[in-house]
């Protein structure tokens, strides 16, 4: 924890009347529940501030927040807040650009530092727990209700797995207790993640029959339009099946590949061992050590990705023995 910068980020919410918090672009749970557990806090403690959330939404992240539609006209003289998010071009709203200052609050390995101020914890599995040492440390000027413990808890949940990856710590479950004092329906939220469609169940049973896998254990799925038409999914709802594939022994990579609009082609690149981060990078993406995205653009440069992503699993398990 960086004192000082976080006193930094306090001073600056504190001298602005008017603040505009902004998710990245597809934004998940850990974005959405940090940029509204973000809201909930300063609204709580700073009841005469207009805050706004802004960006894309999705129908996951609705069970948490809507992001507002504002006009141009909100984010002049206002202090934005980027949350969640490495680099510029993903911030989820490109206005950015006419506030008046630009927070930077990540936990991702830095790429792009392009907040006047750049608060990035690397060691925090979630985003959603930067918030909460803002909150810890100017405990009793700051309040957080429990709309905004929940939307935290959620944050934090899905980031890290359920308390499963890398980077969780009894710091974690120490910054999660708090929230339970705050107050809030837990159980609302796991509920929520248990719950899935017999759309969605129909398509994992054809994903878990239909996986592949490299030489040297890298477990891979392609999801295609068509199977999108077939089993009425959305992409989102598919994409979530990311670790469904992280159950197998022998593969200690994981890849889950999509074409989105403009038939740009992504990957969620997943790891229980080697770090795929800098594989990442390569391919225009990027993230953390254990979890990454990763920008192929067309359906060719997968075979790519699956050829440098099967060497590295190839490595990984040489280093084993």
């Amino acid at each position: 924890m960086d004192k000082k910068a976080l006193r930094s980020i306090y001073k600056k919410i504190k001298s602005y009347e008017k603040i505009v918090i902004l998710p990245h672009q597809r934004p998940d749970g850990d974005c959405i529940g940090t940029a509204f557990g973000l809201k909930d806090m300063i609204v709580a403690s700073f009841p005469n501030k207009k805050v706004f959330v802004v960006g894309e939404t999705s129908d996951f992240t609705s069970f948490i927040g809507v992001p507002d539609e504002v006009e141009d006209e909100v984010f002049k003289d206002a202090l934005a807040i980027s949350v969640d998010t490495a680099a510029r071009d993903r911030i989820g709203d490109d206005r950015y650009k006419d506030a008046d200052f630009l927070i930077k609050i990540d936990h991702h390995i830095p790429v792009d530092d392009f907040g006047d101020i750049n608060y990035v914890d690397i060691s925090r599995p979630a985003a959603a727990l930067i918030i909460l040492d803002l909150y810890k440390l100017f405990e009793g000027d700051l309040k957080i209700t429990p709309v905004g413990a929940k939307a935290l808890f959620m944050g934090i949940l899905t980031d890290t797995g359920r308390f499963k990856y890398s980077g969780v710590n009894a710091d974690t479950f120490r910054n999660v207790a708090d929230l339970f004092d705050i107050g809030f329906d837990a159980r609302s939220v796991y509920n929520y993640l248990d719950t899935r469609t017999e759309e969605l169940t129909r398509f994992r049973g054809f994903f878990l029959q239909n996986y592949q896998k490299t030489e040297h254990g890298v477990a891979y799925f392609k999801i295609l339009p068509e199977h999108l038409e077939q089993f009425h999914v959305t992409l989102e709802e598919a994409s979530s099946l990311v670790n469904e594939l992280g159950v197998f022994a022998d593969c200690p990579i994981w890849i889950l590949f999509a074409e989105y609009e403009e038939q740009i082609v992504r990957a969620r690149v997943r790891s229980k061992g080697p770090a795929i981060n800098e594989l990442a990078g390569r391919f225009d993406g990027g993230g953390h050590a254990m979890a990454s995205g990763a920008n192929l653009g067309t359906w060719e440069r997968t075979e790519e990705l699956l050829k440098e992503a099967d060497q590295l699993a190839k490595e990984y398990k040489e280093s084993l023995l």
